[in-house]
């Protein structure tokens, strides 16, 4: 049990500060809404129930995106009704950088570490990304 809970919180730990740390241009949420776009168009109704938020609000965020440039609006051309949102080119920018600042910021701190504990966290994330996998 103790395991469980320090490990939990460990990458809890991590994962805020990775978040915090590497963008304040783009928060999080905007973040992972481009994230979700960058393999396929969707709605905003399906980006809200994947992200886990009410449409009104995903609309909301995906405006932001809209008017910064990072994503595109088209109406469906099944359903004249529904809207798609795709990634454009600057909002595949934007997706790279990000992710670059978050692996530069992880990058940073592995400058302290041994190599013996480099290749302990590379052991360790096979077996996290086993157990996130389940």
């Amino acid at each position: 049990m103790r395991l469980a809970n320090e490990l939990r919180l460990s990458c809890m730990r991590i994962s805020r500060r990775v978040r915090f740390e590497s963008d304040r241009e783009l928060p999080s949420g905007q973040f992972s809404v481009l994230a979700r776009l960058e393999h396929q168009a969707l709605t905003n109704g399906d980006l809200a129930q994947v992200e886990g938020v009410s449409a009104p609000s995903m609309t909301r965020t995906t405006s932001c995106l809209v008017e910064a440039g990072y994503v595109d609006r088209a109406i469906d051309p099944t359903d004249g009704r529904q809207v798609i949102l795709s990634l454009t080119a600057q909002g595949r920018h934007a997706l790279r950088r990000v992710r670059r600042h978050r692996d530069e910021w992880m990058l940073e701190r592995f400058d302290a570490l041994t190599d013996d504990e480099r290749h302990l966290l590379l052991r360790a994330q096979e077996i996290l990304a086993k157990v996130a996998n389940q």
